[in-house]
């Protein structure tokens, strides 16, 4: 018997079909890294777009720069700021006594709403008790509790720290109480059968099927916490980034209000950054996308 003769169209077909495979990769991760930079490209000329147009109104006088200020200001305090310092010192020294307040406050807020969150979601009872009472603490807005902090703790880094942690809490409880909600009850039953105790089941399957739910918080909630160190900071304090903002606006320096704005971004840009590496680095295991 003859060998098979295989037809040349076949035979181009199996010898070219892997290397296609390979070639849509390849065209589909360029295409991935040009739509990245386009995206950025567009992002920076929106930025520019709208640094010069508030820069040319305020020269022109259509809009007040003495109560708008413009770019070109902004940037000479923030460089003098940064070259010759504060009248309360170094602005260094001011961004790190602020984050000390925020980062204290975010962790204590984390914590707590974490432990509430997996306790009340996880314990039928004790959510039934304590619901309402969670519900109108968090109808209460909670800046309006900063001069209260300050009438307790004084002008201290306390009393900014209980403002940020009051504003991190929530977000953070109700995240982690969704998560704890939502966790597949047919792993819960199976950990059962295998004979785990109410508190493994908690700490191996309820807790880290909650995570992505509370790592999703963890991302608003930073902001928070700088917010409610700032409030804290502006109501009363010693230094801090949230002081500058308070002399700025005393002595109608609109550009050392906007300056203080810019050095917050930043900071908070950079702790998103932290958050969503760290992040990434957890969530290794999850797929980025489908692939087609």
């Amino acid at each position: 018997m003859s060998p098979e003769v295989i037809p040349e169209d076949r035979v181009a077909t199996a010898t070219t079909v892997p290397g296609g495979k390979t070639d849509r990769a390849h065209s589909r991760a360029r295409a991935a890294r040009k739509r990245k930079l386009g995206v950025g490209a567009a992002r920076v000329l929106l930025l520019v777009a709208v640094l010069g147009l508030w820069e040319a109104l305020s020269r022109a006088k259509v809009i007040d720069p003495f109560n708008f200020s413009m770019p070109s200001k902004i940037w000479d305090q923030i460089y003098t700021w940064v070259m010759h310092g504060t009248a309360l010192g170094s602005l260094g020294e001011q961004i790190w006594f602020t984050l000390q307040e925020a980062l204290l406050g975010w962790i204590i807020g984390v914590i707590a709403g974490v432990v509430f969150g997996i306790a009340l979601g996880r314990i039928t009872l004790l959510a039934d008790i304590l619901g309402p009472y969670i519900k109108v603490l968090n109808s209460i807005p909670r800046i309006v509790l900063a001069p209260i902090f300050v009438i307790w703790f004084g002008l201290g880094p306390a009393s900014k720290v209980a403002s940020a942690v009051v504003l991190v809490f929530f977000p953070v409880f109700f995240n982690a109480f969704q998560g704890a909600r939502e966790v597949d009850r047919n792993l819960v039953a199976n950990a059962r059968i295998l004979g785990a105790s109410d508190r493994r089941v908690t700490l191996q399957v309820v807790i880290p099927s909650a995570t992505s739910w509370i790592f999703t918080s963890l991302h608003v909630s930073f902001g928070f916490a700088l917010i409610g160190a700032i409030v804290g900071e502006y109501i009363g304090a010693t230094k801090g980034i949230g002081l500058l903002v308070a002399q700025s606006q005393g002595t109608f320096n609109a550009a050392g209000v906007y300056a203080a704005m810019v050095i917050l971004a930043v900071v908070a840009l950079v702790a998103e950054g932290l958050l969503t590496f760290a992040e990434n680095r957890i969530f290794r295991w999850k797929p980025s996308g489908s692939d087609s």
